[in-house]
C-alpha cells in the first residue's frame, strides 16, 4: 500500500501475492462465511449481465474493475482485524500522498512531465498543466481521481493528527512532537492539493470530513465557525441577487466561480450530469433486470448523442443501468450493513485511544460513497483498491470485536453456572 499510488503495478503485485495466500490458508474459513456468499451472488449477478451484454466484449473486460475487488475485499478482513493495523494501515496510505502533491505542483507551476523511460517504469504519465489543463491530476490520469484520493488521504491523516495530538498533549515528547509536524505538513499538502484539483465534490467531502471530526471532538464552536465559512462562500456563489455580490468581492473568485459552474460556462448538453442521468434512468427503465453490461454506457451513449463519455458521473446510476437493479441493491446493502455495523460498533463498544482511528476509516469510506454518488472512482485501480481496502478494514475490525464479545459473553455465562 504504501509504494501502490506511485509504483501501481508492483503495489498489485504485493496484493496479488496476499491474496493468493489468504485463500490457500483460509479457504474453509471463507466459504463457510455466509457474508461472503452474498458477495458470490453479486459476482453471478455480474456474470449473467455480462452474458446478456448488449456489446459482450466491453461487459467482460468491466468484470476486472470488480471481481477481483470481492476477492481482495475477502481475503484482507481476515488479515486486518485488530484497531491498531488501522493505524498502520493509515500512515501506509496517507505518506505517498505527499510526493504525489509535490509531483503536482511542478505539473501545475512548472510544467513538469514524465521521461518516456520513467513512464513506461512507473505505469503513469506527469502531463504538464494537468487534465483536464489548469486542474492538477499528478500521477493520476485526470483530476477526480487524484481529488478522491487526496480527499481520504486527508481524512486519515486529520485522524492521525488528532489522535497524536491528544497525546502530546498528556506527553510531550520530541517523537510525538516530530510526528505532529510530518503530519501538519501532509495535511496542509493535501489541502492544497485539494483545492487546485478544483474538484467541487472533493472540497464538500473535506469540509465533510473537518465537521464530522469537530462532531466526533464535541467541538461544537468549531462546527458552528466552519459551517458559517461553507454558508458565506454558498451565498457568495447562488445568491449574487441577495447580497452575494458583495460577498464575492471578498471570497477569491476561483471558488464562487468553479462552485456556481460559471468558470466554465458553455458547457455542451451532452456533457452536463442531469443529461446523463436521464440517459441512465431510460436505459434501467428498458431492462431493469440484468441491464445492459458492464461498461456498455459508453458505447450507448456514443451511439445516442455522438459523444464519447468513459461513465456516467454516479456509480449508483451506473450500476443500475449496466447490471439491473437486483445486483446493484444487493451490493449496496452488503456495503451499508458494514457501514451501519461499523457505527453501531462504535456507539455501543469501548476502543479505548483506538476509536479515533477507527472512526476515521467509516468518515474515509463514507466520502468515497459520497463521491460516487455524483462521479465514479472505479476505473483507476490505485482509488478503486483503498476503497476496497478502507471497507474490508471496517468490516475485518466489526468482526473481530463482534467474536471477541461472543467469546466474552460465553465464558461469563460458564463462569456463572460453575459459581451456582
Amino acid at each position: 500500500m504504501l509504494i501502490l499510488p506511485l509504483f501501481p503495478a508492483m503495489g498489485a503485485i504485493g496484493l496479488f501475492v496476499v491474496l493468493i495466500r489468504v485463500w490457500q490458508c483460509r479457504f474453509e474459513q471463507i466459504i463457510k462465511n455466509h457474508f461472503n456468499w452474498c458477495l458470490a451472488i453479486v459476482a453471478v449477478l455480474f456474470l449473467i449481465s455480462s452474458a446478456l451484454a448488449e456489446y459482450p466484449q466491453e461487459a467482460w473486460l468491466g468484470l476486472a474493475n470488480f471481481l477481483p475487488f470481492f476477492l481482495l475485499f475477502i481475503a484482507l478482513k481476515i488479515l486486518i482485524q485488530h484497531p491498531r493495523q488501522l493505524r498502520q494501515l493509515s500512515w501506509c496510505l496517507i505518506l505517498p500522498s505527499l510526493p504525489v502533491v509535490m509531483l503536482g505542483f511542478g505539473q501545475i507551476f512548472a510544467a513538469w512531465d514524465t521521461p518516456p523511460l520513467l513512464e513506461s517504469i512507473l505505469g503513469w504519465q506527469l502531463e504538464p498543466q494537468g487534465i483536464p489543463e489548469g486542474r492538477m491530476s499528478s500521477v493520476f490520469n485526470y483530476t477526480n481521481f487524484l481529488a478522491i484520493y487526496l480527499a481520504i488521504a486527508f481524512t486519515l491523516a486529520l485522524g492521525l493528527w488528532l489522535d497524536t495530538w491528544r497525546t502530546w498533549r498528556n506527553q510531550r515528547s520530541s517523537t510525538q512532537t516530530w510526528t505532529l509536524l510530518l503530519l501538519s505538513l501532509i495535511l496542509l499538502s493535501d489541502i492544497s492539493g485539494l483545492i487546485l484539483t478544483s474538484s467541487r465534490n472533493a472540497w464538500g467531502l473535506a469540509l465533510i470530513s473537518f465537521l464530522a471530526y469537530a462532531l466526533y471532538m464535541g467541538w461544537g464552536w468549531l462546527v458552528g465557525g466552519v459551517a458559517g465559512l461553507a454558508s458565506t462562500i454558498l451565498w457568495a456563489s447562488f445568491a449574487p441577487h441577495l447580497g452575494g455580490e458583495q460577498l464575492r468581492k471578498v471570497i477569491p473568485a476561483f471558488f464562487w466561480a468553479r462552485l456556481s459552474d460559471q468558470m466554465y460556462p458553455d458547457r455542451p448538453v451532452e456533457t452536463l450530469r442531469l443529461t446523463q442521468w436521464q440517459f441512465c434512468w431510460d436505459l434501467i427503465k428498458e431492462r431493469p433486470l440484468f441491464g445492459w453490461g458492464l461498461r456498455n454506457f459508453t458505447p450507448l451513449y456514443k451511439a445516442k448523442m455522438n459523444l464519447w463519455l468513459g461513465h456516467p458521473h454516479s456509480l449508483i446510476l451506473m450500476l443500475s443501468a449496466e447490471t439491473g437493479i437486483i445486483a446493484t441493491l444487493l451490493l449496496l446493502g452488503i456495503v451499508g450493513k458494514i457501514m451501519i455495523q461499523g457505527m453501531l460498533l462504535l456507539i455501543k463498544k469501548p476502543f479505548n485511544s483506538s476509536g479515533l482511528i477507527f472512526f476515521s476509516y467509516l468518515v474515509a469510506f463514507g466520502c468515497c460513497t459520497l463521491f460516487n454518488l455524483s462521479d465514479v472512482t472505479i476505473f483507476d485501480l490505485r482509488v478503486n483498491t483503498i476503497g476496497w481496502i478502507l471497507l474490508s478494514a471496517i468490516d475485518g475490525v466489526v468482526r473481530s470485536k463482534s467474536t471477541t464479545s461472543s467469546i466474552v459473553k460465553h465464558q461469563d455465562i460458564d463462569l456463572r453456572k460453575r459459581a451456582s
